[in-house]
C-alpha cells in the first residue's frame, strides 16, 4: 500500500479504490476493464499498477472495502448498548436498508463469488473470509439469545439474509424487507420460546 505520510493513504490509491468499487458493485467485474477505471479515477495505468499490481489485488480491496463498510455498521449496533436481541434486529434493518436503498444491485460477495466460482482463487477467497466472519458474528449475537445451540439459527439467518439480497434486486425490495425482518422475528421468537 502506498502511503503519503504514516497512517495516511496515497489520495490517487482512495480515488482508485472508490471507483472500482462503485463501477463493479453498479456492473460486474468482469464487465469493468482497466482503462474505464483509469479514466474515471483520473490517475495514469502506471499510478494503478503501483497501488494494485493487478486487477486481481483491486478486486480483492474492493471487496475488503465493502467487508470493512458491513463490519462497521455491525460494529455500531453491538456497541449500541442495546438487548442482544435488538442487536439483531439492527443488523436485519441495516440489511434491509441496504435492500431498499435506489442503488441496490444485490449482495456485493454473492455477485463477486458467481464471477470468481474458482474457490481457490483469491477473490472467491475473500468472499468466504466474509461469510466466515459474518456468520461466526451473527453466532455470537445469538448466543447470547436462548439457551439452545446457535449455529442452526445463526446459518438460518445466514440463509435468509442470502435470499433478501438475491430477490431484493428482483422483486419489490420493501416486500423482501419486510419478510426478511419477519423471518428474523420469528428466530428469534423461537430463539426465546426453546431458550
Amino acid at each position: 500500500m502506498v502511503q503519503t505520510s504514516p497512517g495516511r493513504v496515497s489520495e490517487a490509491r482512495s480515488r482508485l479504490l472508490e471507483t472500482a468499487t462503485r463501477i463493479f458493485y453498479s456492473e460486474g467485474i468482469h464487465a469493468v476493464g482497466i482503462d474505464r477505471i483509469v479514466a474515471e479515477a483520473k490517475v495514469t495505468r502506471a499510478t494503478l499498477y503501483r497501488h494494485f499490481p493487478s486487477k486481481e489485488e483491486l478486486v480483492v480491496a474492493y471487496l475488503q472495502a465493502v467487508h470493512q463498510m458491513d463490519r462497521n455498521q455491525i460494529e455500531a449496533a453491538v456497541t449500541s448498548g442495546q438487548p442482544p436481541a435488538d442487536i439483531v434486529r439492527a443488523v436485519a434493518q441495516s440489511i434491509t436498508d441496504g435492500i431498499t436503498s435506489g442503488h441496490f444491485r444485490g449482495c456485493a460477495f454473492l455477485n463477486a463469488v458467481a464471477e470468481y466460482p474458482d474457490a481457490e482463487h483469491p477473490v472467491h477467497q475473500a468472499v468466504l473470509a466474509h461469510r466466515a466472519w459474518f456468520a461466526e458474528t451473527v453466532t455470537t449475537l445469538f448466543a447470547q439469545i436462548g439457551d439452545t445451540p446457535p449455529e442452526p439459527a445463526a446459518r438460518h439467518f445466514v440463509m435468509l439474509r442470502d435470499g433478501a439480497m438475491a430477490a431484493g434486486c428482483l422483486t419489490n425490495p420493501t416486500q423482501v424487507g419486510e419478510t426478511f425482518r419477519q423471518g428474523v422475528e420469528g428466530l428469534l421468537a423461537h430463539r426465546t420460546t426453546n431458550g
